[in-house]
């Protein structure tokens, strides 16, 4: 039975090593988007465009002016002088902010008071807009407590302090590129294992297999082990590169870590096997594990939280292996979390798998009976 399996699995590998486009799908692909999503899928913002309406003439308004020029954070695209040239600024888009300061900001700091400033925010992408409120309100907070420690007024009754967990700069590559693990070696083995079955089909040694000594679990054993090995080698590079080029930390342990990856792997072979069982030519499996991707890295909580879904869609994720993925991925990553805390995370992956490849395994004994 070894030798038999063994023999299927070097078959499957020169299947896929000697088409030219098979072996561009496995190996240059995940290493671009790796790179492309690290950098460009980010929560940050680094360049916010904003406008000056400044009816103040006095000292405190082009202090904190000054600050938000000195910032590599934002960039100014235009001075306002009346109220009416402010909207077109918004409704075009050139202007993400527009920073309002009245007549008397000056005076009134001045005097001790408390002094408004209006931010005019555009609220068409609200994320985008309230982490620029973020950061318009860290540098006039930093202005307020300068301007207090200089002219000698005394502490406000409460101070508020903040310190984040996990991801003490809040930088959202730490939160992304561990999401990047999952979504990239799905798509992976799942584009191998789907084209598998079916371009046996397709080619017509689908049935030469059903009259060879091969058992069905035999078959099953050698179509998912090259999507296992082919996965797990793609996780790994994955891996390292998001921890020694982006510098993600990885606090939790490798063994965790990896628990979490042969789980999913054998979860997204089981989907896998199942769509290219179902699928008589290589078209309909990609087409199969597409219509599959698309709602399961929506629903896996990798740009959205699960909890803000609906309580209908919250269910539906739980047929999502990546779903539970994401959240061993996060938690290994950023918070070591240990391994008997992921348990609940691993075995709906295990039952994921073990259903769908018994499934699978089904469908290939009735071709053959």
């Amino acid at each position: 039975m070894g030798n038999r399996i063994f023999a299927l699995v070097i078959k499957e590998f020169l299947a896929l090593l000697q088409d030219p486009k098979s072996r561009m799908v496995i190996i240059v692909p995940p290493i671009i988007q790796l790179l492309v999503f690290g950098y460009a899928a980010t929560f940050d913002l680094n360049d916010i465009p904003y406008a000056v309406y400044n009816e103040d003439p006095g000292q405190a308004s082009r202090d904190v002016l000054a600050r938000f020029r000195g910032s590599p954070h934002f960039h100014q695209v235009a001075t306002i002088h009346r109220q009416e040239q402010l909207t077109p600024l918004i409704d075009n888009q050139k202007a993400l902010l527009v920073l309002h300061f009245d007549q008397r900001f000056s005076r009134r700091l001045e005097s001790g008071m408390s002094a408004d400033l209006q931010v005019i925010l555009d609220g068409r992408n609200s994320n985008t807009a309230l982490i620029a409120f973020g950061y318009v309100q860290s540098i006039t907070n930093q202005f307020m407590e300068a301007w207090r420690i200089e002219h000698g007024q005394t502490a406000p009754p409460g101070h508020l302090v903040t310190r984040a967990w996990f991801n003490p700069n809040l930088e959202s590559r730490w939160f992304i590129v561990p999401g990047i693990v999952g979504l990239l070696t799905l798509i992976v083995t799942l584009l191998v294992t789907s084209l598998s079955v079916a371009r046996e089909r397709e080619q017509g040694t689908f049935d030469q297999l059903l009259v060879t000594p091969f058992r069905p679990i035999e078959i099953l054993l050698g179509k998912s082990l090259p999507g296992f090995i082919i996965g797990s080698i793609e996780a790994s590079v994955i891996i390292f590169m998001a921890v020694f080029w982006f510098q993600v930390p990885l606090v939790g342990s490798l063994a965790t870590l990896y628990t979490g990856v042969f789980l999913f792997l054998l979860s997204a072979i089981g989907v896998g096997l199942m769509i290219s069982s179902l699928s008589t030519t290589q078209q309909q499996g990609l087409l199969g594990a597409f219509l599959f991707l698309t709602p399961a890295i929506i629903l896996s909580g990798f740009a959205t939280p699960i909890s803000n879904m609906p309580e209908v869609v919250q269910h539906i994720t739980l047929l999502n292996p990546l779903r539970y993925f994401m959240v061993v991925l996060r938690s290994t990553f950023l918070e070591g979390t240990p391994f008997h805390l992921l348990l609940d995370q691993f075995w709906p992956m295990a039952l994921i798998g073990l259903v769908n490849l018994t499934l699978a395994g089904w469908l290939f004994r009735r071709r053959m009976y």
